[in-house]
């Protein structure tokens, strides 16, 4: 069957995408204000500003509008269609011969377009802005630190000078632990010359003190330079690991491109890398899950809204969208459990919404 587009699909149409973004923009502002509280904390702290909390708001606003344009979606979708439905529009168009899943689709398409200018958003502005927030937080509340999206991370301990070219955060048994990768150490005489300088593949934190792995060193003095090299050592470094782990951008905050590259590196050294799967495919998936979650709240424009007012869809809204979380999690977390893929894992849920509302649909067409 040919879907022809319609005015009654504009109708729809128009009317779900002035519902969600309503709720879009009240729900990321909620969000921002929650955060911007919260870097108030922090203020007077190592220099950090009423202004710094400002733009770090500003700059992981984007990664909140792609974070909370789901729930937006779900909520904005059941205020259009359940206002309509108490009108009467929704029966006219029935009566007119319009079935319930055009109805659901014309409701969804909009969600659709919406959602490629989300996903764009999510990959490109979303981390952007994540870098250069974890970036300026790391540089004013912890003094001794630094960090520069291009050139890693940056440190100074005592007469040294540390650069990681990469941070990866590992889920320890007890708590979360940053692995530094390709680490350069730079130690400087008193008056300013280098007189070593070591290279180590990675050095982890493994709860007591730091350990360097696939260490090569070079010591410098007045006979000329010599290197040695070891596949471990004990490394004297007064570098904070909880600082460190505050200091990273979550997984889940991570583009795919580089959630990629973090997985492939993990794995290239024999490592796991659970953390970054998970968080990948529930970045590629995440356009799926909305699209699931919406078209499955429609049917609940058919009945439970219609003699409901404002706060009895605003209620059935957000009971869906915490549902939905939930299991989200408890698939995942089983998944981790029982070994099942992190792929299958995040997919299952959708897959289920998605099947009962299509025998919803096929019953009550």
């Amino acid at each position: 069957m040919v879907w022809r587009f319609k005015r009654v699909d504009w109708l729809i149409g128009v009317t779900v995408l002035g519902s969600l973004l309503m709720v879009w923009l009240v729900l990321t502002g909620l969000d921002a204000v929650y955060q911007f509280m919260r870097q108030l904390g922090d203020v007077g702290k190592n220099g950090y500003t009423v202004l710094n909390a400002v733009v770090y708001v500003l700059v992981t606003f984007p990664r909140r509008l792609y974070e909370m344009f789901g729930n937006a979606a779900l909520i904005g979708g059941l205020l259009a269609l359940g206002g309509l439905a108490s009108n009467g529009e929704l029966t006219a168009l029935r009566a007119a011969g319009m079935s319930k899943l055009r109805i659901a689709l014309s409701a969804s398409g909009v969600v659709a377009l919406l959602m490629v200018a989300v996903v764009v958003l999510g990959e490109t502005a979303g981390p952007w802005g994540d870098q250069q927030a974890q970036a300026m937080e790391l540089r004013l509340k912890s003094g001794n630190l630094g960090a520069n999206t291009s050139s890693g991370l940056w440190a100074r301990d005592g007469d040294r000078i540390i650069n990681a070219k990469a941070s990866l955060l590992q889920h320890g048994a007890k708590h979360d632990q940053v692995q530094l990768n390709d680490v350069r150490v730079l130690t400087f005489t008193p008056d300013g010359q280098v007189s070593r300088f070591d290279w180590a593949r990675s050095a982890v934190h493994d709860g007591r003190q730091w350990i360097l792995q696939g260490v090569r060193t070079t010591t410098l003095d007045a006979q000329g330079t010599h290197t040695t090299t070891a596949a471990s050592e004990r490394w004297d470094s007064r570098l904070n690991p909880q600082v460190l782990v505050q200091s990273l951008i979550l997984p889940q905050y991570l583009a795919i491109r580089d959630l990629q590259r973090n997985i492939h590196y993990l794995e290239g050294n024999g490592e796991k890398a659970n953390v970054y799967s998970i968080a990948l495919w529930a970045r590629v998936l995440y356009p799926l899950n909305v699209l699931v979650l919406v078209f499955c709240a429609m049917p609940f424009a058919f009945g439970t809204l219609r003699s409901g007012g404002l706060g009895k869809r605003m209620f059935i809204g957000m009971l869906l969208a915490i549902g939905w979380y939930f299991l989200q999690k408890a698939m995942v977390s089983f998944g981790t459990v029982y070994g099942i893929p992190p792929m299958l894992a995040n997919l299952l849920p959708a897959v289920i919404l998605a099947l009962a509302a299509w025998l919803y649909f096929r019953r009550h067409a």
